[in-house]
């Protein structure tokens, strides 16, 4: 029998990744828990949580992930994979029982605070291996592209000290010639 958190565990392809641009259903029973938890301040917290799942969307290309949501004050934010410096993986009490999960991005951007979550979605663990062998592709591309640069620097240092030896020489001759 596979049990319920070796399902998020099963191999995901870039597609279904790519696909993924709304949080799970189950985001709005959370919310209201959250709406509910804060007694007083229900009437005010409701609203804002529902109209910020109604809005919540995420989107995946191959440059970086898009995040928005908002209705009176849109919140839009673009993170390049190659930016990104950690990611955390969390899931509350409420969230294990609803099946959903968070997954918290940092940057090297100063602050302690995750600089975007992809909440609500049931393939956590999915999204975050997705999000390292993107992060961990961008850091091997940047390096093999500095051996790049390293290896034609010393091509053309190469080069120049095969053109100096070479000029050295022609002054030799020319010298030993009689004409200076």
């Amino acid at each position: 029998m596979q049990h319920d958190d070796d399902a998020h565990l099963a191999p995901i392809d870039d597609a279904t990744i790519f696909a993924l641009t709304r949080p799970d259903n189950n985001l709005l029973p959370l919310f209201i828990i959250y709406a509910v938890m804060s007694t007083v301040a229900f009437p005010l917290t409701m609203p804002y949580l529902y109209f910020r799942f109604r809005t919540l969307r995420y989107r995946f290309d191959n440059e970086g992930l898009a995040v928005s949501y908002g209705l009176l004050w849109r919140r839009e934010s673009y993170l390049t994979y190659a930016r990104i410096q950690d990611i955390h993986v969390t899931r509350n009490l409420f969230e294990r029982w609803l099946g959903i999960g968070t997954v918290k991005i940092q940057t090297a951007s100063g602050s302690s605070q995750a600089e975007e979550e992809i909440t609500g979605i049931r393939q956590f663990n999915q999204v975050r291996n997705f999000l390292y062998a993107r992060m961990r592709g961008h850091t091997l591309q940047s390096q093999a592209a500095a051996g790049a640069e390293d290896q034609a620097a010393t091509t053309t240092e190469e080069t120049l000290a095969a053109i100096r030896d070479e000029l050295r020489a022609i002054r030799l001759a020319i010298g030993e010639g009689g004409t200076a």
